[in-house]
């Protein structure tokens, strides 16, 4: 009998309950009893959404990030916050956000306030985790108490518990060795704690761990393929049942090794993975088990459960109960459930599911494979009759935007000059100061701003209430800018829920959610768009906004948009054509917009990239024809414009240094990237890589509520100054301001634009 069973569950709630208990802790208006109450309360209501399953994971619940969980479980916590008193869920936030709850402080004098960790994606996902620090000398100690207290509850429950870690080998890859030491000389050290785990869960009488290995799925190098080898062969002596779990892309080359093994059983992810399945059919020992990811756990469209069964019963009928099916990785990257959306395009909602929904998918799969389709048949009837709907819906395809994407040619993508040309006219028309100071685009949004937006929603406030509204915040932020000493401003984007979603509203091709929330690190959580249809700007989306901002102030004032790749990566994408045709059509829109701010007088213009490199292919080899369309995307939104406008772009948050050709390529006068977490290391792309333009190395960490010294963004960009030259540099936030305070924006930045003035001083 095929068994059904779920990599993991959203763990935010489906009305982002834990984001708010967390958010309340943090601010000191509730206590931590309050917030391990709600999560156990959270742990207990999914796995009772689960309960139909023949196995539900047990520890993909996390207060801010599973791989910070791992690290804590394995006692590998940074030196910074070693021995640290009080509670370990305080120590824990310091590691993630640089300090605790307000209460918590009280042990500032020791344990205060310290340095984030690093940040960065999780695989190709807009999930960020903390990432692991090691050095040469890390010394690993179990720490299972976290883990075996939400078994224990699961067992008092009654779930049929499946623990689930992530395996030794990904760990270690998508950590950081600080002092440059390889990480794999670490593994002897780390395996016998690993063994100490499973042998602990076996002794609580578990019989199945879900050990997660997506680094599998990536280009393996002979020593780690190895280290693979080396890793299970020790833990194979454990009393439990390993199911190894692959997901995010194909195992191709790996395929022996991941059905070698010595486990018990191996999930592969049949969305991405689909040409993995004959081989290690093939492959794959008699005596173990075959899960197979059936249900796309990264998007939120209906899956074709005729074709599924079509393919899965002859796999069935071969494997018999060896044959265990699932959705194709955490149900962490999407929505819980699509029931909560009363105000969602009802003919859009009837071709989705969200996680309770795919969840419901795989149990009409698992009842069809055991008792036959007649079983289900009223259901599949059902799901035929939406897929079909959706494919004959007038709404998804617009002929004029398909001849428009028919029309696009090389010339759609050049400036009319290279940089070395552009950048005099450029500097003679905004007479900025060497070390320009200037933001990232958001300023924050305010109690205010949000009340404002919900009564204008609700219909409590109209439409010119709400413009006076946004106006006043819009002024409020040109003031504060105005009276730092900025350079270059911004309008402070009040107007805008979220970077990508703001603009989805005003395109045609998309739909939006109420509660689609998805978590993107620790309480933050998007909302992505669903882009359903081709897309068109039907109106321009900020030039209302962007100069009224310019008629408040004398200095240059930054249009702000989103990119096309960023809104593609950051929205739930149709999967009826390929991910490049839909780019191309977001970035002719975003071009009409560009030309119409550059029209109403804006000469600088921010196109944000910030997922650009998240939609990389996890294997390189695969890297050259993502970024080919990606780079041309933004080219064509960007390169329209006179060469005395100023394009900037920005990135944040991930290991970019591997592809810095290409983000030359995509030829903006200034970028912004993220490196204060980093201390300026993603800035070593820079001793081999002559970056042709400017470019602002971000010097203060926007995602804490630490506020940077003057002297720590001096020396942080004298060490930039040691790869670009300083008349190229900018000095800026690492990101956008909307999740702070004023309280703590002010001072930051004050620190900020005083450091600017230091280094041109010094100059």
């Amino acid at each position: 009998m095929t068994t059904i069973h779920n990599l993991g569950f959203p763990r935010i709630g489906a009305r982002r309950e834990l984001k708010f208990a967390l958010e309340s802790y943090w601010k000191g208006e509730s206590s931590l009893d309050e917030l391990k109450a709600l999560g156990a309360d959270l742990r207990q209501r999914h796995w009772n959404q689960q309960a139909g399953l023949d196995l539900a994971p047990v520890g993909d619940f996390s207060f801010y990030d599973q791989v910070l969980d791992m690290s804590f479980a394995l006692g590998n916590l940074p030196e910074r916050v070693r021995d640290f008193h009080g509670d370990a869920l305080d120590n824990y936030f310091r590691v993630a956000r640089g300090r605790s709850a307000r209460t918590a402080e009280a042990h500032a004098g020791c344990c205060g306030g310290v340095a984030a960790g690093e940040m960065t994606k999780w695989f190709d996902t807009n999930y960020h985790y903390i990432v692991p620090e090691f050095t040469a000398d890390t010394e690993f100690r179990l720490d299972a108490s976290r883990l075996l207290g939400e078994l224990a509850e699961a067992q008092a429950q009654g779930v049929k518990a499946k623990p689930v870690i992530i395996g030794p080998l990904t760990y270690l890859a998508i950590g950081k060795a600080k002092d440059d030491s390889d990480k794999l000389a670490l593994l002897p050290r780390l395996l016998p704690t690993y063994a100490r785990l499973l042998d602990t869960l076996a002794e609580q009488g578990v019989e199945w761990v879900q050990i997660d290995e997506p680094l599998l799925v990536t280009e393996l190098d002979a020593d780690w393929r190895h280290a693979f080898n080396t890793a299970y062969h020790e833990l194979k002596g454990s009393r439990i049942k390993l199911l190894l779990a692959t997901y995010f892309g194909q195992l191709q080359e790996n395929q022996y090794l991941a059905a070698n093994l010595p486990v018990a059983g191996l999930h592969i992810d049949a969305i991405n993975g689909r040409d993995d399945v004959g081989p290690i059919l093939n492959l794959l020992p008699s005596s173990k088990v075959l899960s197979l990811g059936v249900i796309n756990g990264r998007n939120i469209w209906k899956t074709d459960l005729t074709a599924v069964l079509d393919w899965l019963e002859p796999l069935a009928q071969r494997l018999g109960e060896r044959l265990w099916i699932a959705p194709s990785c955490s149900l962490l990257h999407v929505p819980v459930d699509l029931a909560s959306e009363a105000q969602l395009d009802a003919e859009v909602k009837s071709w989705l599911a969200f996680a309770l929904q795919k969840l419901d998918e795989l149990k009409v799969l698992g009842t069809a494979l055991r008792e036959g389709r007649e079983a289900v048949r009223e259901v599949l009837a059902a799901n035929q009759a939406a897929l079909s709907a959706r494919r004959a819906s007038p709404r998804v395809t617009q002929p004029a935007v398909q001849a428009a994407v028919a029309r696009i040619d090389a010339h759609l993508g050049l400036r009319e000059s290279r940089y070395a040309r552009r950048a005099p006219k450029q500097a003679e028309w905004l007479k900025l100061p060497t070390f320009p100071t200037t933001t990232i685009g958001s300023f924050p949004q305010t109690a205010e701003i949000r009340q404002a937006r919900s009564d204008f929603k609700a219909g409590r406030l109209d439409a010119a209430g709400y413009r006076t509204a946004m106006q006043d915040e819009i002024a409020r932020s040109v003031r504060e800018q105005e009276a730092l000493g900025l350079d270059v401003l911004v309008h402070g984007e009040a107007e805008r829920n979220d970077m990508v979603e703001y603009f989805g509203e005003q395109l045609d091709g998309y739909a939006f959610s109420q509660f689609g929330w998805v978590q993107s690190y620790g309480s933050r959580c998007v909302k992505p768009p669903i882009l359903f249809g081709d897309i068109s700007r039907p109106r321009p989306m900020t030039v209302e906004w962007i100069t009224y901002a310019q008629s408040l102030t004398a200095k240059p004032m930054k249009g702000m948009l989103t990119g096309p790749v960023t809104i593609l990566n950051w929205s739930f994408v149709r999967d009826d054509q390929p991910r490049s045709a839909s780019c191309r059509q977001l970035a002719l829109a975003i071009r009409q917009e560009v030309l119409d701010l550059e029209k109403a007088g804006i000469r600088v213009i921010q196109i944000d990239e910030a997922a650009l490199r998240e939609g990389l292919p996890l294997r390189k080899a695969q890297w050259k024809d993502y970024l080919d369309w990606a780079v041309e995307s933004f080219r064509i939104a960007a390169n329209g414009v006179r060469d005395e406008t100023q394009i900037h772009t920005h990135m944040c948050y991930s290991e970019f240094n591997d592809i810095i050709a290409s983000i030359a390529d995509m030829d903006a006068d200034v970028i912004t990237i993220e490196t204060s977490r980093s201390d300026m290391e993603l800035l070593d792309a820079f001793d081999d890589f002559q970056y042709p333009n400017e470019i602002g190395p971000g010097v203060y960490d926007i995602h804490s509520p630490n506020i940077p010294t003057e002297a720590h963004i001096v020396e942080l960009m004298k060490k930039a100054a040691e790869r670009i030259p300083a008349e190229r540099l900018w000095v800026n936030p690492d990101c956008g301001l909307k999740t702070r305070q004023w309280a703590e924006v002010i001072p930051a930045l004050t620190h900020m634009v005083a450091a600017a003035r230091t280094l041109r001083a010094a100059a």
